[in-house]
């Protein structure tokens, strides 16, 4: 599919969640780190007042034709910028905007539907396609690099921490040694093999054989873990005083990361527990908004079952920090 076509289909997990965590105000700035289809990002736009302003970041050029045609569709080309680049760069972006803080952060961490319904880009173990996988397709390393040149050990260890796979040994044996008669090129091809790897009863899991190493090479491609990682560091200081910074994870690799960040932004102190009071001085940054995350409801996970696994947690800068700082 060329970008120019912009069918790009995506339905934004958790929306109204979303806008009610952002808590929008018409004059304010904000970010939608993951750009998609635009779900997320229209939302945000039609909240906003003229002298507001949203900045939407995506690397895929798929995603942000999409964008370009929802902008023009809303005529918002003077209050929405869209920007191509990693999420992890929007201290970056927003230093050559000329913007020191924003009223409110979005990042959407998971693969959009068009990315995973699209045979060619090679994200889904369901359909015939290329081995690829890279949200951003002018990038070298592909699906097909990591899977017929990355070390056995390197694969076991990307299968065990990323895809949290249990027969990681296994499966990466077997693709070391399959890909010695000829390359491994197609997700199906690759889907098989991983299933042939696992023992009987393994195969007869709820969920499909191949899932977990295809989500752990796709965050290797794409290094979703350390680009979620410099997200996480750099956004709080970007907030404004009650700037709210709202994240939306699938697994629970990503969704520990962002519940550890938001826990050490709201308790930072690094005083042993019998100390009576704090010396160590680090105050909080703020607060999260929800004890719990938000997870979708039962109506939104039968509509979309993409929905079924996000959680969205949101967290608030304090006023109190903005000013002594």
């Amino acid at each position: 599919m060329r970008s120019q076509d912009c069918n790009f289909h995506h339905v934004p997990v958790l929306f109204e969640e979303c806008m009610e965590g952002l808590s929008i105000k018409k004059d304010g700035i904000y970010v939608d780190c993951t750009a998609g289809g635009g779900g997320h990002s229209s939302g945000i736009v039609e909240r906003l007042g003229d002298n507001g302003k949203l900045i939407s970041l995506d690397k895929d050029d798929e995603a942000l034709a999409a964008c370009e045609k929802r902008r023009e569709q809303l005529g918002a080309e003077n209050k929405w910028v869209l920007v191509k680049t990693d999420f992890s760069k929007i201290g970056e972006v927003l230093e050559e905007l000329n913007i020191e803080k924003v009223d409110g952060v979005l990042a959407d961490l998971g693969v959009s539907s068009h990315q995973i319904d699209t045979d060619e880009r090679g994200f889904s173990y369901m359909k015939e396609g290329p081995l690829d996988m890279r949200m951003n397709r002018q990038q070298e390393l592909s699906a097909e690099v990591v899977v017929n040149t990355y070390s056995e050990a390197d694969l076991t260890r990307i299968f065990r921490e990323y895809g949290e796979e249990r027969y990681a040994g296994r499966i990466a044996s077997v693709i070391t040694e399959k890909r010695t008669e000829s390359p491994i090129k197609t997700t199906t091809e690759l889907a098989e093999i991983i299933r042939s790897a696992m023992p009987r009863a393994a195969r007869k899991e709820d969920q499909h054989p191949a899932r977990r190493c295809f989500q752990a090479i796709r965050i290797e491609v794409n290094n979703e873990l350390g680009s979620v990682e410099k997200l996480l560091d750099t956004v709080p200081a970007l907030l404004n005083a009650h700037g709210r910074f709202a994240v939306i994870s699938f697994h629970s690799l990503e969704d520990r990361l962002v519940k550890e960040a938001f826990r050490k932004l709201e308790n930072p102190c690094t005083c042993p527990r019998e100390f009576p009071v704090c010396v160590c001085g680090k105050k909080p940054m703020g607060r999260q908004i929800h004890s719990k995350p938000i997870v979708a409801s039962k109506k939104e996970a039968m509509e979309n079952k993409r929905s079924g696994c996000a959680k969205l947690r949101v967290f608030e800068r304090n006023e109190e920090v903005w000013h002594r700082q």
